[in-house]
């Protein structure tokens, strides 16, 4: 029997492991980082033009008052959408932001302590080519700007006004109109006006991914994302129809997409296959979803805790839990980007700014990464004010010896000419 989603038992589902990047695209995107690291802003627009981010001679530098002329050019309508969408992004990070507080504790012979400061600048990627997004222009630079950062920088292939419209609504200072693995390049090691980045972040295709990887280390990065990914897991109570249109919802991104349904009830695997063919239909992307549904499983348990577990191994970048008991049920999920609890709570939801970041770990990267959030684009600075000399005297004592433990002197001898070490 022929099934849009192919059936696989939870035991032969194994750990989801990141390969976001195949070696071909990597070394053609060296090729192009180092020609961008070389040669600046000349090797910046030989590329753009090149792959068609921009046309010859066309501006790849878009300053904010241009960004601002665009959002005046939308209708109310949509300019209001932007702005609205924006202040729950950027409540719901300044919120995230409170949590996070500087310390001060006593330590022997004085205090120790950190200070939580942003990074001075910020790369914000958003797609451009098939489906522009404003919506990660907002994720991203709104959430740069909540954190506290100086000067963000938006880059996107072939903005167009909403595009623009969005990174002046969310704060950007200006917009890079150059996109793939050239634009990573500018924004890690700068471009003509462009200066470095310290951060850059924002969901992008193989290009863009194989790139940050590229550049990590000289900027910091978010995540290397793969295809997008969903799980909705769900027992005999779910409502087929909206399991079906989840993951259609999925599966329409692109032809990498991934949607898989884990479940208990093979009844209810057979209901959501009837129902995607049947959603199908009137479906406007319906042959990219086609294409994407080949990607995805559905994954037949042999109870809701194999369910869990099995869950739990792929470690989705989207997790939607549709069960009897749906909080409890992901509570008990280890890993996981972000999880939309009970039949009400849509992907869709967090896609579009209701409150948490939609830019997540993907490939199984969740079992030691989260999403997009202040914390990108924040520093933990320590310090150490040591002044109470009996107190300093006995931790010098143990300072000098393990420095001698280790072979070395000199440290030894500095802690001593500061502080009186007491006799062995």
């Amino acid at each position: 029997m022929s099934r849009l989603l192919q059936r696989v038992q939870a035991a032969d589902v194994g750990r989801a492991r990141a390969n976001p990047v195949d070696a071909a695209t990597l070394v053609a995107a060296q090729e192009i980082v180092s020609d961008v690291q070389t040669r600046g802003d000349a090797a910046l627009r030989e590329h753009a033009e090149r792959l068609g981010d921009v046309s010859p001679g066309a501006p790849m530098h878009i300053t904010r008052d241009n960004c601002e002329h665009a959002a005046r050019t939308l209708t109310s309508e949509v300019r209001e959408l932007l702005e609205r969408v924006a202040r729950q992004i950027h409540r719901f990070a300044e919120a995230q932001r409170a949590c996070l507080l500087p310390l001060s504790i006593e330590v022997p012979g004085g205090r120790g302590g950190h200070w939580i400061e942003p990074v001075l600048r910020a790369g914000c990627y958003a797609p451009g080519a098939r489906y522009p997004l404003p919506s990660s222009v907002l994720m991203t630079a709104v959430t740069a700007r909540a954190a506290g950062v100086r000067e963000i920088v938006v880059a996107s292939p072939r903005p167009t006004p909403v595009t623009l419209a969005a990174a002046f609504i969310a704060g950007a200072d200006s917009v890079l109109a150059v996109g793939g693995a050239q634009a990573v390049a500018a924004l890690a090691f700068g471009a003509g006006s462009l200066a470095p980045c310290d951060v850059i972040v924002g969901p992008g295709n193989r290009w863009v991914t194989a790139a940050k990887k590229l550049v990590v280390g000289a900027v910091g990065i978010d995540t290397l994302a793969g295809p997008s990914e969903l799980v909705v897991l769900a027992d005999e109570s779910a409502d087929p129809a909206l399991v079906a249109a989840d993951l259609l919802a999925q599966a329409e991104h692109d032809d990498d997409a991934v949607p898989t349904l884990v479940t208990p009830c093979v009844a209810l695997a057979d209901a959501v296959e009837q129902e995607l063919e049947r959603q199908l239909v009137s479906l406007p992307t319906a042959a990219t979803a086609r294409r994407a549904l080949r990607n995805g499983r559905a994954v037949l348990a042999r109870s809701l805790e194999e369910a869990v577990t099995v869950t739990s191994r792929i470690a989705p970048e989207h997790l939607e839990v549709m069960t009897r008991d749906p909080l409890s049920v992901a509570q008990r999920v280890e890993h996981f980007g972000a999880v939309f609890i009970g039949s009400c709570s849509a992907e869709i939801f967090g896609d579009y700014g209701v409150g948490p970041n939609h830019v997540l770990p993907t490939g199984g990267t969740a079992r030691f990464a989260g999403g997009l959030s202040v914390l990108n684009f924040l520093r933990v600075r320590t310090w150490l004010c040591m002044d109470s000399e009996p107190d300093a005297s006995r931790a010098a004592k143990d300072v000098a010896a393990f420095a001698r433990l280790e072979g070395l002197e000199a440290h030894a001898r500095a802690v001593e000419r500061r502080v009186i070490v007491p006799a062995h």
